[in-house]
């Protein structure tokens, strides 16, 4: 679905929660945000959370926002705050190897619906940041910028981007030598520069053209790519 449902309708001005207040006054509720963390990385796995805050003032969460506008201290502050007010929360994550499998997009979509299926309470309806999320088994809405206006969208940001930003660091550890701490496994001229001086590491993702090129290896193919790379 690309438009809200008839009977719901969101100002301009309405703010981080007037999503969910329009769709709670059509009698749709709960209402559950996805989103996902570390997409366009060539290490590391894909996480994806979906989030689902209570009506009324037990579910604003201060401080919440997109998890790309925080501060890391203030994500994991904003953190700590979701996962305690939540009335239901999850959180997938999905290895290099499955991102390699499938495909960044298919890998992308395939976790945002184990995180929706995961969650304790089944969602009436589901905002998605971006793009629309097939197979949900309930009605959504995919929007624009929604980690930056939708609160239950944004909540999710935070869950996903503080879960994956703790799983590099702990990556880190084994792998020092690429600074997975630093980058998080994104693609900048340190993690470059480590990627050819070292080559992969086994949690690298090789349909990326800069992982296999630092392997001696041609990109691959549109067609062995995905149309989706990421």
């Amino acid at each position: 679905m690309s438009v809200l449902p008839r009977g719901a309708t969101v100002r301009r001005d309405a703010g981080l929660y007037g999503y969910e207040r329009a769709l709670r006054r059509t009698g749709l509720d709960p209402v559950a945000g996805v989103d996902e963390a570390g997409r366009g990385a060539c290490a590391g796995p894909l996480v994806a959370a979906a989030v689902v805050l209570p009506a009324g003032k037990a579910g604003v969460v201060p401080g919440l926002a997109d998890s790309k506008l925080l501060t890391e201290r203030a994500r994991e502050r904003c953190y700590e705050q979701v996962v305690r007010r939540a009335a239901a929360w999850s959180v997938v994550v999905v290895g290099p190897e499955e991102c390699d499998r499938l495909g960044m997009h298919v890998a992308n979509v395939e976790a945002l619906r184990r995180a929706v299926a995961l969650l304790d309470v089944r969602p009436a309806y589901v905002l998605t940041d971006g793009f629309p999320v097939d197979g949900l088994g309930v009605p959504g809405l995919a929007v624009w910028k929604g980690d930056r206006v939708a609160a239950c969208i944004a909540a999710a940001s935070v869950v996903a981007k503080v879960t994956r930003d703790r799983i590099m660091a702990e990556l880190h550890g084994q792998w020092p030598a690429y600074d997975f701490a630093v980058h998080k496994g994104y693609t900048t001229d340190l993690h470059q520069e480590a990627l050819l001086r070292h080559g992969p590491s086994p949690v690298h993702r090789w349909r990326f053209v800069n992982v296999r090129r630092a392997a001696g290896l041609e990109p691959l193919g549109e067609s062995e790519a995905g149309a989706h790379p990421g």
